[in-house]
């Protein structure tokens, strides 16, 4: 049983994703910069913006998570499983990550943050 509350689980699951987030981009961006494109810039355009908006989502988190003594420790990994102490307001607790999920919710999250800037044009 977990004394964590959801909100604060999931803004500690952001500390986790996000930064997944940014470097999965980052090597796009380096992909479409070296790519054969004919007209590169609005990818590169949709990349850079996208990453400047969850970099901002992450400093709000990080932000939160230090006001709130929430803290992330990766603990152990493996080829199935990640292993994860989060650290509530003094409690420890681990969390086991299969890794497939965790890649499912990263490529969920770059949809989510990728479309929102697609529909919002």
């Amino acid at each position: 049983m977990t004394r964590i509350p959801e909100s604060d689980r999931d803004i500690m699951e952001k500390a986790i994703y996000l930064p997944m987030v940014l470097i999965v981009l980052n090597r796009d961006l380096s992909v479409v910069e070296k790519s054969p494109f004919k007209l590169k810039k609005p990818y590169l355009d949709l990349i850079e913006e996208t990453m400047k908006e969850i970099q901002r989502e992450l400093a709000e988190v990080k932000q939160y998570m230090k006001k709130n003594k929430l803290q992330i420790i990766e603990t152990k990994r493996d080829d199935a499983f990640t292993m994860y102490m989060f650290i509530y307001k003094g409690y420890e607790e681990n969390h086991n990550y299969f890794n497939p999920r965790i890649r499912n919710k990263v490529q969920e999250l770059m949809e989510a943050y990728l479309l929102k800037k697609h529909l919002s044009r």
